[in-house]
């Protein structure tokens, strides 16, 4: 592959204006400040990114501002996961259109596949691209959906371009296996922010990471010091790092994330579509709380 993908990658939020409108500046402005601060890679249109509240037309329009805006810095991985294999396979084909370097693909949601029909289901988008293909496993937001550590390795060793999986169970054992199933250069990504220090330790390649957005420099402090055999550092910046994902329980994911990017400046409108609602007074004071405690502001 071109870009070897490793490291700590953004899942980006999707910025909109007062009316719900995708807000394509603040989005460019969310993408560099993301480089800037040496992530690795950026993962736009994922749960982060609110993609389940996406047409099919804004998810391809961010694809190619993700790839324009980041001009080769870093890599781009796109989620191109859907309900149906065909849009899937859609989605996967438009990203390698507009030179994305990856590709990663939740599960398939409110239908309840077995795990044949997840083995195919993969095994029609690695044929439908070249890019290297990244599976997204997030049962408790796929209805309990879940690729089991069988099919992954099944699929790891049978299909050519089947090249890791997010892991966002927050089972650490869970990540592990998936390590230790597949073969060599198979890249497993920590999807828990909580774990991304233990998951390195383990052998995962990075994390796509929602926390990253509002403290990218803490995310990638952990990646560079378990690299460089500083794991007493990585444990205290994976310490400071915990109370972000607090973020996710404020109000309904991600409105918590882009209060916090909103208060620090990189976006002017925390606003989500609906249903998602604006936050309350008090969720706005737990916002600025959860910053401070993890030292983003004073106070």
């Amino acid at each position: 592959m071109a870009k070897e993908i490793r490291g700590i990658i953004p899942a980006l939020i999707t910025p909109f204006t007062a009316d719900e409108r995708v807000d394509e500046a603040a989005f460019r402005k969310v993408v560099n400040a993301m480089i800037d601060h040496g992530v690795h890679g950026l993962f736009p249109v994922g749960t982060g990114g609110e993609f389940s509240t996406l047409t099919s037309e804004e998810k391809k329009r961010l694809m190619e501002v993700t790839v324009q805006e980041t001009a080769g810095r870093v890599f781009v991985m796109p989620n191109v996961g859907a309900i149906t294999t065909a849009e899937s396979v859609a989605l996967a084909r438009h990203a390698e259109a507009v030179g994305c370097d990856a590709v990663s693909a939740v599960t398939p949601f409110f239908l309840k596949p077995s795990q044949e029909e997840l083995f195919e289901h993969y095994r029609a988008i690695c044929a439908a691209t070249a890019l290297p293909v990244l599976a997204y496993n997030i049962p408790e937001r796929t209805g309990g959906v879940a690729l089991s550590v069988g099919t992954v390795s099944r699929l790891a060793r049978e299909v050519r371009n089947f090249a890791g999986i997010k892991d966002s169970t927050g089972d650490l054992t869970n990540s592990a296996e998936f390590v230790q199933a597949c073969p060599p250069g198979f890249r497993v990504f920590m999807g828990r922010d909580t774990l991304i220090f233990g998951a390195l330790l383990y052998g995962c390649a990075g994390a796509v990471a929602a926390t990253a957005n509002v403290a990218p420099a803490l995310a990638v402090g952990i990646y560079d010091a378990v690299t460089a055999g500083d794991l007493a550092k990585a444990l205290h910046l994976q310490t400071k790092l915990a109370p972000v994902r607090r973020l996710f329980t404020v109000g309904s994911h991600p409105a918590g994330i882009k209060e916090a990017m909103r208060q620090l400046g990189l976006i002017s409108c925390g606003r989500c579509r609906r249903p998602t609602s604006d936050l309350t007074p008090a969720q706005t004071s737990e916002v600025t709380k959860v910053l401070r405690e993890a030292g983003l502001v004073g106070g």
